[in-house]
Formats: structure tokens, C-alpha cells, sequence
């Protein structure tokens, strides 16, 4: 269980807004932000921020759903990168700031983050209703309305547009570029698999894509977890999901990976390496799987929860994505 204590291109950006909002009609009518300015954390090692986080809140599907945004104070008119970051099952989007850090580098390549609260604190990844979540697709919505919000308030580039998440905000961030690839410009996800059986996601088109994963996780193994052990009474079921690497490779084979491209796998410092190559000049898809680390976000200073394994500083799991986003 994941508990914690816790492009498409070329398209223009006008032409696009445009396609989303016809999409996203019905879940966008009456939707409305509120913003509640807060100072964001600081460290003792780290200076202060030239950046600001703001608390704000978007009605969709009749549902108020909040999230956090992290951007740089001084607009310079000039559209900007924006990622959307999935916390994990039982976590909160404060957490997730603090596991990955992703604010300092955020301040230094002028990206736009969003961090978006998920119900109950978890996210519909799969494709199955429950009795808790009868509709399945409301997340799925609420991060098209979100990004949809962001490119209309933020001046958020819609031709650079990303996803990120660990454990079930992993998976969720697989299911947004499972299903919808042309929205984005690339995904990651760290300790998060595709969901299968019943809650099956099936990648549908190319989308650059980089997975991490601790090789000894010991909550949702690098094997996967076709069936999971019953949730406690009164909690949402446990998503059954596919290996690591065959949530990666069914990425690969949407994309147009080809046996004549093979993957390849190569051994680097503390972890292996196997890449995808697919048609698209110098996109991939790509799985570390990182040595003797668990279910943990590599190079996070937070210690995690008893029982999830080490956390490895053979990488930083935050600058290696985006580094592979090319921010």
C-alpha cells in the first residue's frame, strides 16, 4: 500500500487553448480560482526565495479542488514551463514540496509548479470505480482544467506542459500521459506503475517519459503488484499495477519504439539505465532502476517512513527529470 505519513509540437499555443477548452467544457463551466498568499518554506542553507506560493482553489465538476502554485515574482512577459507534481497515497502537496525540493530549481530554470491536492489525499490512477470514487476520470479532468486554468491566469506555456509524481501520484502522472499524450511535453514518475487488471491504463501515443525506481522497494515492488492485499475497512482499494518495467516498455511500444530500435540497458553509478529511443529526434523513454534504494524519492534530505527502505544519493532524482525534460 502507498501510505504515508505522508507534445505534442508544433501545434500553436492560441490553437490549442482553444481545442482544451471545448474539451474540457462541461468540467470547466463555473470554475473559479481564489488565492490565499503564503511565504514559502526556507532552510537555513537555502537563500531567500525569489519566487512566491500561493494557496488557490478551482472549481471543477461542481467540486471545489486545491492546489498549491509555485512561481517566480518577477513576470517578464514571457511564457513559462509548467509542471503539475502528484503527492503520494495518504501525503499532502506540502509534503511533496518538501521530498523533492522541487521549488529551489524551480527558482533558478523559472518554471511554474503546481501542486494539486488529491481527494481523500489519494489519486484515481486507475481506470476501476469504487464505492468511494464512483468516477473514476475526476482527477483526470481536474488536471486538464488545472493546466487549462493555468495557461489562461500564468501565461504557462501549453507546448511545455509536464507532469510529475511519486508512488500513486506516480501512477497518476502516468495515467495523464497514458491518456493524454499531445497534452503533454513530457512525464516522470518515481515508485509509480501503470495500473492493470480491472484498473488497466494503456499508453496511447508517444510522450517522453523517465521512471525511477528503487530496486528493493519494499511498499510497491519493482515487479509490480497484480494483487494487492485488501485496503483497511473504509479505505479506498489498493490499485493493482504492472512492473516498472513493463509500465515503461508499453510507454516505448506507444511511442513507436520498433525492434529494429531495441532498448538498451547500461550500468551507471548506483543505478542501471535502459532507454527507449523513439522516432522524434532525441525523444525517449527511459527506466533508472536505482541499487539498495526503496520507496523513496532519491536525493531527498526527508527521511521516509518506517518500513519504506533507504533512500539513495546515487542521484538527484529532482535535477536528473528535469534535466530530462530539458529545463
Amino acid at each position: 500500500m502507498d501510505a504515508f505519513p505522508t507534445p505534442r509540437r508544433g501545434r500553436p499555443a492560441r490553437a490549442w487553448y482553444l481545442a482544451l477548452a471545448l474539451l474540457l467544457g462541461p468540467a470547466l463551466a463555473g470554475c473559479g480560482t481564489t488565492e490565499r498568499p503564503q511565504s514559502p518554506a526556507k532552510s537555513a542553507d537555502s537563500p531567500a526565495p525569489k519566487a512566491d506560493t500561493a494557496h488557490r482553489q478551482l472549481r471543477v465538476d461542481g467540486r471545489t479542488r486545491e492546489y498549491q502554485l509555485h512561481r517566480p515574482t518577477v513576470p517578464d512577459g514571457r511564457s513559462r514551463p509548467l509542471i503539475i507534481a502528484f503527492h503520494g497515497r495518504g501525503s499532502t502537496a506540502s509534503y511533496l514540496r518538501e521530498q523533492t525540493r522541487l521549488d529551489e530549481d524551480a527558482r533558478a530554470r523559472g518554471m511554474l509548479i503546481a501542486y494539486p491536492e488529491g481527494l481523500r489525499k489519494l489519486w484515481g490512477a486507475g481506470t476501476q470505480a469504487t464505492a468511494r470514487r464512483p468516477d473514476p476520470d475526476l482527477d483526470v479532468r481536474f488536471t486538464k482544467a488545472l493546466i487549462a486554468e493555468l495557461v489562461r491566469t500564468e501565461r504557462a506555456d501549453p507546448k511545455r506542459v509536464y507532469v510529475v509524481g511519486f508512488s500513486n501520484g506516480g501512477s497518476m502522472a502516468l495515467r495523464m500521459a497514458a491518456q493524454s499524450p499531445g497534452l503533454l511535453a513530457g512525464a516522470a514518475a518515481v515508485s509509480g506503475e501503470l495500473p492493470t487488471g480491472k484498473a488497466a491504463v494503456k499508453p496511447t501515443g508517444p510522450v517522453p517519459l523517465m521512471m525511477i525506481y528503487g530496486a528493493d522497494d519494499p511498499v510497491r515492488p519493482l515487479a509490480g503488484m497484480p494483487h494487492p492485499s485488501p485496503a483497511p475497512a473504509g479505505e479506498e482499494p489498493v490499485t493493482p499495477t504492472m512492473s516498472a518495467h513493463d509500465s515503461a516498455a508499453a510507454f516505448a511500444a506507444a511511442g513507436g519504439a520498433t525492434a529494429s530500435a531495441p532498448s538498451t540497458t547500461k550500468a551507471e553509478a548506483g543505478y542501471d539505465r535502459t532507454v527507449w529511443r523513439l522516432p522524434a529526434p532525441g525523444a525517449t523513454v527511459q527506466l533508472l532502476v536505482v541499487h539498495d534504494a526503496g520507496h523513496s524519492w532519491p536525493g531527498s534530505r526527508i527521511k521516509p517512513p518506517a518500513g519504506f527502505g533507504r533512500t539513495s544519493t546515487a542521484l538527484n532524482a529532482t535535477r536528473t527529470i528535469l534535466d530530462f525534460f530539458h529545463l
